[in-house]
């Protein structure tokens, strides 16, 4: 064979053959073009929503830094910032939180923060600077609205700071401010670092401090790496300067990855079954666009197979063939994926605020980042070059004589034997076999919109309400002091529930029922080994500071360390919201037993986390009611008549011990856990349930902390959130409430936003698959005009050519429901599991009612689309069809 080593006749050859053939080149750029829509528009929606929930997420985390370093001293930070992994470090000394008065529904925190640091928590005044002088601040429009001051620099404002049981009062001026963002959970104060150093002296904080926060540093890192693998980077750095953060002890330093960054919420869920799911997905994409490509070249090929096997007997080697048919595939993506990249972009920024508009707090983010445009046109390249692949090898082996004879398929000595009396239904299934692989294909195209329909139904059907509310309310309502709806708030006599609130709640009816959470004020204790102490407390304490602390508490008889203990009374309402783990609850609702149940902890899935409490059933817990200590010191045991400024700031080291109190023993009937709405929301200790009447016995208080109810229905439901919210936003502001309502809206976005995603994907491959289907349809009634042409010749009526080819678009639909079907069953569970694993707050439920509804809509086009193809066929007489072939 002639080698026509000529690569411009090749590719002139491939702009002339390209040219000859307008309408199917239009398909072939409108395939590219969608495809490459496809692409463009699903990373930029993805990349659009992605921005603005880390956007969100930052601000709700407190800082875009990727990881902090927790509760360091000065030397550590000089020795840590230096590490080549750091691309740039903040560092920050953290006050205290004003409480009460105008911040009693507001999370305020006052601290030193250098300027990389402010940068990044979001305190970039927009006005003025940030504090140089002792007596300077800056701060946010909320925090100067409550203490009713007017956002202008030089203005005054005062602070009352508890620091570890001690008020300190600065008076500061207005050096800067800025805009306070409503998704950021606390507001910032911002001073000096001598300012903040003087206010710690002044209290006489003792680094941790009580709440192990208090005059502590820390320090945020932005990593050489960016967010890729944060987790493993600040655990590297600590490993390069002989730190550790793995367990608590010596050398040990707690970190902190920033979960606002995609990547590192990933990589944190990253297993077999999530990688499966994400691998999957992309697959399906590609797999998506590859098919209408492939199918447009298929058949493209299929059309011109006798001028390819004309080009081989003047001597056109079958690799001048496939780079022919690279070549018109090269000239097609030209002019279809700019326009698809253009398009998908468009629709990206259309859809992206319609999804973004359903969740809380989400900045609308119309990405343009480049990777978008590259990674679509990458994409769309690669699909274009893997779709013409088979076409050019077929292309390429066919013979001479092959292409002269071929006509699409080939039917068997069996079938032509049997052709006499056959059926039409019989005649469209062997029309359908001729050409298995085109059938496939299509078969495959079509089934993918109807998976994509049945399994996006599936994902928005199987996130849980019930699931995703009570992780946060398990009662419709929920009471207390504003205070208690802050983070870190401790519980007083003082923000103690009235019972005149109660009863104005009570008086509103409707309520079918309620009960009070009463909660401790007083000084509770708990007995527990050294080894548990120590691995509890590790995480807050450095090994040097455990020892000093573990060495100043007096033990008991059997050497038990007597630490501090939390402690709920719940009435028989609160107690049936609790998720008991192991034993029974009622032996608490008895008013003379000595019942407890021992509160655990458990992650975001529901999974009890089996180290969060020493007491197992049927033990023996024996609590400590203290009414009062006295000081000490802990070199000589001094006593220290009373505790002032020269005990706290002096040298000799102190301690308290109880000298008055009452042990009371208990028997653990229950391991239990507390809802997040309804337990004290700060952590540290170990914490005990009983029973009211047994609470308000052994502790002498009735202080309620909580005031919990469920309506009688949905309208007492909706008058009760507008009286609350009325009541405790003008009638008692001190206090606040939550409520079910507010977290089904929540649920309602997240839900709305893969119902949007999924429709959009849906339709994008449900318009491939049509497109796929119309143009295997018509291509294939094209290439079999002289067949259909004899056969009207030979008598077959055109009602008959028409249930036929009606009957062969039908069997694809049909085979493309039962595919669908075959695949939502048997990959079901696994995409089940996984979705499991990602979303805590779902549960797998397979739906098939879309996928019922979408076949008629199928079966219609299945239908149609031949009917079509061959009304425009029958424009043209028998002869002239016969004629035209030959």
């Amino acid at each position: 064979m002639l080698n026509v080593a000529n690569r411009r006749c090749i590719r002139r050859l491939s702009l002339k053959t390209l040219s000859s053939a307008r309408t199917r080149n239009l398909v072939a750029v409108l395939a590219i073009a969608l495809t490459s829509l496809l692409f463009t528009s699903l990373f930029t929606i993805a990349l659009s929503i992605n921005d603005g929930m880390q956007q969100a997420s930052f601000r709700q985390a407190g800082g875009f830094a990727h990881g902090t370093f927790k509760r360091l001293e000065p030397g550590q930070i000089d020795e840590l910032c230096t590490d080549p992994l750091i691309e740039a470090w903040g560092k920050r000394l953290f006050v205290g939180m004003p409480e009460g008065g105008p911040f009693a529904k507001a999370h305020v925190e006052v601290s030193y923060c250098d300027a990389n640091e402010a940068h990044w928590m979001f305190c970039d005044p927009v006005e003025g600077r940030l504090p140089e002088r002792d007596t300077e601040a800056a701060t946010d429009t909320r925090v100067l609205a409550l203490l009713g001051v007017e956002p202008e620099l030089g203005a005054q404002f005062t602070l009352d700071i508890p620091l570890d049981g001690r008020t300190v009062t600065r008076t500061f001026t207005l050096c800067g401010w800025w805009n306070y963002d409503e998704a950021c959970t606390a507001s910032n104060v911002l001073v000096t670092q001598s300012a903040a150093q003087a206010m710690l002296d002044e209290a006489g904080v003792v680094p941790p401090g009580e709440d192990g926060l208090t005059g502590t540093w820390s320090m945020d890192v932005m990593l050489t790496h960016g967010a890729r693998s944060i987790g493993e980077d600040l655990a590297a750095i600590l490993q390069n300067h002989g730190y550790q953060n793995e367990t608590p002890g010596d050398h040990y330093i707690a970190t902190g990855v920033n979960w606002g960054y995609t990547g590192a919420s990933i990589s944190a869920k990253l297993d077999s079954t999530t990688l499966f799911l994400i691998v999957g997905v992309l697959a399906l994409i590609l797999l998506t666009g590859y098919l209408i490509i492939y199918n447009v070249f298929q058949i493209s090929v299929a059309g011109d197979i006798r001028f390819y096997g004309l080009l081989k007997t003047i001597g056109t080697t079958p690799r001048q063939l496939r780079r022919i048919l690279r070549n018109q595939a090269l000239l097609l993506a030209a002019a279809g994926i700019p326009v698809g990249l253009l398009l998908g972009w468009l629709a990206g920024c259309a859809l992206a605020p319609v999804v973004v508009r359903n969740l809380d707090s989400v900045s609308v983010v119309a990405s343009a980042n480049p990777w978008i445009f590259v990674g679509a046109a990458v994409f769309s390249l690669a699909t274009v070059l893997l779709s013409c692949l088979r076409p050019g090898q077929m292309a390429g082996r066919v013979s001479p004589i092959e292409a002269v004879r071929y006509t699409e398929g080939k039917v068997s000595r069996r079938d032509h034997s049997s052709a006499r009396g056959t059926s039409l239904l019989g005649m469209a299934v062997a029309n359908l076999r001729r050409s298995t692989g085109k059938t496939v294909l299509t078969i495959l195209s079509l089934s993918l919109a109807l998976v994509l329909l049945t399994f996006t139904a599936t994902l928005t059907g199987g996130f849980d309400l019930d699931k995703f509310v009570a992780h946060y309310a398990t009662t419709d309502f929920v009471v207390a002091d504003a205070s208690k709806f802050q983070s870190g708030n401790l519980f007083s006599a003082d923000t103690a529930l009235s019972q005149n609130t109660i009863d104005t709640i009570q008086s509103q009816g409707s309520i079918a029922e309620g009960g009070c959470i009463y909660g401790k004020i007083g000084w509770i204790e708990e007995f527990v080994t050294e080894d548990y102490y120590r691995a509890a407390q590790s995480q807050w304490l450095t090994h040097e500071q455990l020892d000093v602390v573990v060495d100043s508490i007096p033990r008991d008889e059997n050497g038990l360390l007597p630490v501090s203990a939390q402690l709920y009374g719940m009435e028989d309402f609160a107690l049936d919201q609790l998720k008991v783990v192991e034993g029974d609850l009622a032996p608490l609702s008895d008013p003379d037993s000595h019942a407890i149940a021992a509160v655990y902890t458990d992650d975001d899935y529901g999974q009890v986390v089996p180290d969060s409490h020493w007491a197992r059933l049927g033990d023996t817990v024996t609590l400590r009611y203290v009414d009062e200590y006295e000081y000490y010191y802990t070199d000589t045991g001094e006593v220290i008549p009373e505790l002032n400024d020269t005990v706290t700031s002096g040298d000799r080291p102190w301690d308290s011990r109880a000298v008055s109190y009452r042990d009371v023993q208990y028997t653990v009937t229950a391991l239990v856990l507390v809802p997040n709405g309804l337990s004290y929301r700060y952590y540290g200790d170990d914490a005990f349930v009983l029973g009211a009447d047994a609470f308000i016995r052994d502790t002498g208080t009735q202080s309620v902390m909580y005031y919990t109810f469920n309506t009688t229905d949905d309208a007492a439901e909706t008058a009760m959130e507008s009286f609350l919210h009325t009541y405790t936003g003008t009638v008692d502001p001190s206090l606040d409430y939550e409520s079910k309502a507010v977290y089904s809206a929540q649920f309602d976005g997240i839900r709305q936003m893969f119902l949007l995603l999924g429709g959009a994907l849906i339709f994008i491959v449900g318009l491939v698959g049509v497109l796929n289907f119309f143009n295997a349809v018509v291509t294939g009634i094209t290439a079999r005009r002289r067949e259909l042409a004899v056969l009207q010749a030979i008598g077959m009526t055109r009602r008959q050519l028409r249930i036929m080819l009606a009957a062969e678009g039908l069997l694809y639909t049909l085979s493309a429901a039962a595919l669908t079907l075959a695949l939502s069953l048997l990959l079901g569970p696994t995409l089940g599991n996984g979705l499991e694993h990602l979303f805590w707050f779902y549960t797998y439920r397979l739906n098939l009612l879309p996928l019922v509804g979408a076949l008629p809509l199928f079966a219609a086009l299945g239908i149609l689309i031949p009917l079509a193809s061959c009304h425009a066929a029958a424009r043209h007489s028998v002869v002239e069809r016969l004629r035209a072939s030959e």
